[in-house]
């Protein structure tokens, strides 16, 4: 795993200007790659690529980047990891008829000879692996920057005046001369609603983020490198196209037992695939369904113990380490554990803003960085879950959406609309002290906490015209962010195609899959993990079992209000079920109890009316309201005060670096 960095300039420039703010680039990113540097310039066709390595294979000076293709076309600087590229060697050799001397057994420079002989598109329809590559074609001077299919691996790009620059993070363009660092109110709204910024945004104007399964084009114009100058983006892969041709054209005809085996035996390929490094390898195992079936077909498939690891948590409703070591202890791996207190835990919390670049509001990214920076002190690469939940239907939120919104399209929407307003009427207090006496006379399972919060949230979802809105309200935080944050607007964070060919719960699988699974889970784990120098990587996202995933009958992934179907199956081959089977906890942390407690003087500085009106990105006497309402337990606000939090703290990082 690696970062990289790069720029185009404009105006004639100095070779040691260049080769300064290239290092400064690179620099900023060197978490990324702690093994090896290097630059690349040329001075006719203004370019400069920077690029920091971790060497994973082939841990020789073979794999310096950036590297140039044999015939000198091609430059390129490339972070990720291509699980298929010994394959594509030897078909390469095939179409040549002989036997290429290669240099090393990198799989940039299997790169290099793919885009050099087929091009492009061809190269991308064949790669099975994540990444994001930074590519100069110096016969046609155009840039290209290219995505993994899932968005795995990061890469931010925009202008600096009429300078182009890009970079795996954003720590790496805040270096570049006259960055202006201006945030995008309209990002900042949409980071409220979502708890991440999402694609194609960044917190900042003038920087996007390049979506998954795209690449950028950029050429030269007769003016040279400017503002003016065409970007092309091309969609090389669709999820909506896989979801359509899996749902509508390949679909699944097998048995159910035909296709347990069949993703048993995809889904150990490609593992097996994804354990060859050339440095220690390991896995997290939280204990839930996705990560312990990953630990324990790599296992099978290995002949020496698997690092595992866990981070555990003694607030009982948010621990899960003690399922996961008995897991590990049923398939015998070499495991580690770590027990964090809240001190420890929030001693994360200063480091955010330097690990995420822009403000990032998932509390788990605490528990994922602790348990990157436990696991690196062992290996340097892990496996992860990631994606399971997304493919297969294992959100409690997709049954809770589909089953209200079949109970709310029988009542008339002015009905549901009346009985919302007097909902509201009622306030969060008399809400909590009427449904907590209601409580005592039920069995536990059927008590909430904060049973408000859900009463309002009911309250939005009864107003809903479609199961797409009931959906947008349970993963939305801020209901109206325009109204919290001060000259902004709400804009469509990814268009999205027309997919009412799936089935309610699909489409709802189908959109984390091109927002949340992106833009939240595979930041927090790139980012958390990538900070201690960590290479994560998630068999599930393998294109080969995304497409799969997409092929099999609904009912294969959810039999009644039982998600991830098929993956219990094939674990209960493996673990047994009672080690399994208990309800779906989250890898959070107690954020309402810590703001209210130890976090409090911290929080209360961050929210003090001086200091929002200073900063004068935020309505001062709407968030102080639901911070008073927070600490007198009238109001569970933990989610909404969070982000805001965050970008509290993001700021601070920001003036510092300034």
């Amino acid at each position: 795993m690696c970062g990289l960095a790069g720029f185009l300039w404009s105006h004639d420039g100095d070779s040691k200007d260049i080769s300064g703010q290239l290092k400064l680039m690179t620099d900023a990113i060197r978490h990324r790659g702690p093994d090896d540097e290097g630059f690349w310039s040329d001075l006719e066709s203004k370019v400069a690529f920077g690029h920091r390595r971790l060497s994973v294979l082939d841990l020789s000076l073979a794999g310096h980047q950036p590297m140039r293709s044999l015939s000198g076309r091609f430059v390129i600087a490339f972070n990720g990891e291509i699980y298929n590229h010994l394959d594509l060697r030897l078909e390469l050799e095939k179409g040549l008829k002989q036997i290429i001397s290669w240099n090393g057994s990198t799989d940039t420079e299997t790169l290099l000879y793919c885009f050099e002989l087929w091009g492009i598109d061809t190269t991308l329809t064949k790669l099975v692996g994540m990444f994001a590559i930074a590519l100069y074609d110096t016969q046609k001077n155009s840039l290209y920057l290219i995505r993994d299919r899932m968005g795995e691996k990061p890469l931010y790009y925009g202008w600096i005046s009429n300078n182009f620059v890009f970079g795996s993070e954003l720590k790496s363009i805040k270096t570049f001369k006259g960055f202006p660092a201006e945030v995008n109110r309209d990002a900042l709204a949409l980071y409220l609603k979502y708890d991440y910024v999402p694609s194609p945004y960044s917190i900042y104007k003038g920087i996007n983020k390049l979506s998954q399964g795209s690449y950028l084009k950029l050429t030269m114009g007769a003016n040279g490198w400017n503002r003016n100058s065409n970007i092309d983006i091309t969609n090389y892969w669709s999820m909506s196209d896989i979801a359509k041709s899996g749902k509508m054209k390949n679909k699944y005809i097998g048995s159910e037992e035909e296709a347990i085996e069949r993703l048993d035996n995809l889904l150990s390929k490609k593992i097996k695939e994804q354990m060859i490094a050339d440095v220690p390898l390991g896995a997290f195992l939280s204990g839930g369904i996705d990560s312990s079936l990953i630990v324990a077909l790599m296992q099978k498939q290995s002949n020496r113990k698997v690092k595992t690891f866990t981070i555990g948590f003694s607030e009982k409703n948010y621990n899960e380490a003690e399922y996961a070591k008995e897991v590990a202890i049923h398939l015998g791996t070499d495991h580690e554990e770590l027990y964090i207190t809240p001190k420890e835990a929030m001693g994360v919390i200063s480091k955010l803003p330097k690990i995420y670049d822009e403000p990032f509001a998932d509390s788990s990214q605490i528990p994922t960085f602790l348990v990157s920076e436990m696991a690196r002190k062992h290996v340097t690469v892990s496996l992860s879950g990631d994606g399971g939940d997304e493919l297969f239907g294992g959100y409690n939120r997709y049954f809770m959406a589909h089953s209200l919104w079949k109970k709310f399209e029988k009542v008339p929407l002015i009905v549901r609309n009346s009985i919302a307003f007097i909902m509201i009427l009622i306030s969060p207090r008399i809400w909590n002290y009427c449904m907590n006496f209601i409580f005592k006379f039920l069995p536990k399972s059927y008590r909430l906490s904060n049973p408000a919060d859900k009463i309002y949230k009911l309250s939005r979802m009864l107003k809903a015209n479609n199961i797409s809105e009931v959906y947008d309200v349970l993963v939305s935080h801020w209901e109206n962010p325009t109204k919290a944050v001060l000259n902004s607007s709400i804009k469509t964070a990814k268009k999205e195609k027309n997919n009412s060919f799936l089935r309610p719960v699909d489409q709802m699988m189908y959109k984390d899959s091109v927002t949340y699974l992106p833009d939240d889970i595979l930041v927090k784990v790139d980012r958390a993990s990538m900070a201690v120098s960590l290479e994560t990587r998630a068999p599930f996202l393998d294109k080969d079992i995304v497409e799969f995933a997409w092929k099999l009958p609904f009912t294969m992934k959810i039999k009644g209000s039982t998600g991830k179907w098929v993956l219990r199956k094939i674990l209960d081959k493996y673990v047994p079920n009672e080690l399994i089977n208990r309800p779906k906890m989250g890898f959070g942390v107690p954020i309402d109890a810590w703001l209210r407690g130890p976090l409090n003087e911290w929080a209360e500085n961050l929210l003090s009316e001086k200091r929002l009106l200073d900063d004068g990105y935020f309505n001062v006497d709407l968030i102080r309201q639901k911070w008073y309402e927070h600490l007198s337990g009238e109001q569970n606000w933990q989610y909404h005060l969070w982000s805001v939090l965050m970008f509290q703290i993001w700021l601070d990082e920001e003036r510092n670096y300034d």
